[in-house]
């Protein structure tokens, strides 16, 4: 079966927790292993406050969206903005690598999404914004492939 939903919010660091709950109630349905759905929940939170604090630098004005599409024990998420975009998508995802020194980011973000998730692509444009897609097959549907 196949179940979608979208969501779109003002880009305040306080929105960070809504969206990371949001999306976990919506995944909680698949009935995912506590691990797994703190692992997503993480992602999320990693995804938006990237779009925020980077895409937006801050301003409340920009919108982040989240879609999240379930197909059977698969869960696609999507999380894009419309800021400042990524310049060099390669060097973002090192380990460490950090635009925002100053504001003690540690530079995993890209790094914890991508050892939590099977799956992620990242597409950005120059003052377009940036798109996140992320897959994760839960522990029941690769029970269900071997």
């Amino acid at each position: 079966m196949r179940n979608e939903m979208n969501l779109q919010f003002s880009a305040l660091s306080q929105n960070e927790s809504f969206a990371r709950v949001t999306v976990a109630s919506f995944i909680a349905q698949l009935d995912p292993t506590m691990d797994e759905l703190t692992e997503i929940k993480t992602v999320v939170s990693e995804a938006v406050t990237n779009a925020i604090i980077h895409g937006y630098e801050n301003d409340p004005n920009g919108i982040v969206y989240i879609s999240v599409t379930l197909e059977d024990e698969v869960i696609h998420m999507t999380i894009r903005d419309e800021g400042i975009g990524i310049f060099d998508i390669e060097e973002a995802r090192q380990p460490l690598y950090t635009t925002k020194p100053e504001l003690e980011r540690s530079g995993m973000g890209f790094t914890i999404m991508e050892n939590f998730m099977d799956e992620i692509t990242v597409d950005s444009t120059a003052t377009s914004g940036t798109t996140v897609k992320l897959t994760k097959h839960l522990s029941k549907s690769k029970a269900l492939c071997n």
